[in-house]
């Protein structure tokens, strides 16, 4: 029964895939078809990070309602190019280039949960909601940081920091694109190894203590993981927030397993049908005169409306 879900799931998103690719070629397939390649790919590659590090943070904070964009990654991001523009102005991409910027904005976060990890948990037990609280207010004070350079620097040189605010996968860098899928694959590759454990966890914290688990260095382990997988899809193609709610909620609903290498799995498939689907209403419903950031966040607002409701009749 499972493997046949897992099978339907993955027929639905190449069905999607494929429809996104070949609708309205038109005279140039040879221009439009690696074009929107690079896009799926993009694509594809942002729903396996969210997918994992969404399911992955619900599992060590126990709690289904939850991000990892509540740590203020996003916040971070966001604060660095609204800096850089305020240093730099118009000339800010003649100074930095795409892939440096890119580089120094998964460098940055990434900096940032070392920073705010390892400085908590090593001055003693730290529980993970403290965590979660720090994350919060920290990513409120870099959004209030963001919004006072928004006003100083002038409105023209805004439009620089506009374009970071919202998801956006019509201008995707190659060059960037090779880097994250990278990194992606290396911390996926060790964040499997760390799947059985995640399993355990799911008994409790005190059951899978009991049972031999190193809690602290699992929860950092997996915390860094998340860090690197949130900052290079941020970085990539800007802040979609609840597109991690939705897609590991809808996974553990439509795939009934506690192993994390099927919901992860799942997670992953629904992000490339809800990525790819919402960029193809955008760029032929639409035409282009939305984003898909809005499309999910709304959708994904009305989800997680449904799971606080859903949660408090329980």
């Amino acid at each position: 029964m499972l493997k046949k879900r897992i099978f339907i799931l993955t027929g639905i998103t190449i069905s999607i895939v494929l429809i996104y690719w070949f609708t309205l070629v038109g005279n140039n397939p040879d221009y439009v078809l690696p074009k929107r390649a690079v896009r799926l790919a993009a694509m594809a590659l942002i729903a396996c990070s969210i997918g994992y590090s969404s399911v992955v943070f619900q599992t060590i904070t126990n709690n289904r309602i939850l991000t990892p964009s509540i740590m203020g990654f996003e916040a971070v991001f966001i604060l660095f190019q609204a800096f850089i523009v305020f240093l730099y102005g118009d000339k800010t991409f003649q100074v930095i280039e795409q892939q440096t910027n890119f580089i120094l904005s998964v460098v940055l976060m990434f900096g940032f949960a070392l920073v705010l990890y390892f400085t908590l948990f090593r001055k003693r037990q730290v529980h993970v909601y403290f965590l979660l609280l720090v994350g919060l207010i920290l990513g409120a004070v870099f959004k209030s940081m963001t919004s006072f350079l928004e006003l100083v620097i002038d409105p023209n040189e805004f439009a620089f920091v506009q374009r970071y605010l919202f998801a956006s996968f019509n201008n995707i860098n190659t060059n960037l694109l090779g880097i994250s899928a990278i990194a992606l694959f290396i911390s996926l590759l060790i964040g499997t190894r760390i799947l059985h454990k995640l399993d355990v966890l799911l008994l409790g914290k005190e059951q899978a203590i009991t049972l031999g688990i190193n809690y602290q260095r699992l929860v950092q382990i997996s915390l860094l993981l998340i860090a690197i997988q949130v900052s290079i899809s941020t970085a990539l193609v800007g802040p979609i927030t609840f597109l991690g709610i939705l897609i590991a909620n809808l996974s553990y609903e439509f795939i009934p397993s506690y192993k994390h290498k099927y919901t992860i799995l799942g997670a992953s498939l629904f992000g490339i049908i809800l990525v790819v689907g919402g960029q193809y209403l955008v760029e032929h419903l639409f035409n282009m005169n939305t984003t898909i950031s809005i499309l999910i966040n709304f959708v994904g607002g009305v989800y997680f409306i449904f799971l606080l409701l859903k949660s408090r009749r329980l």
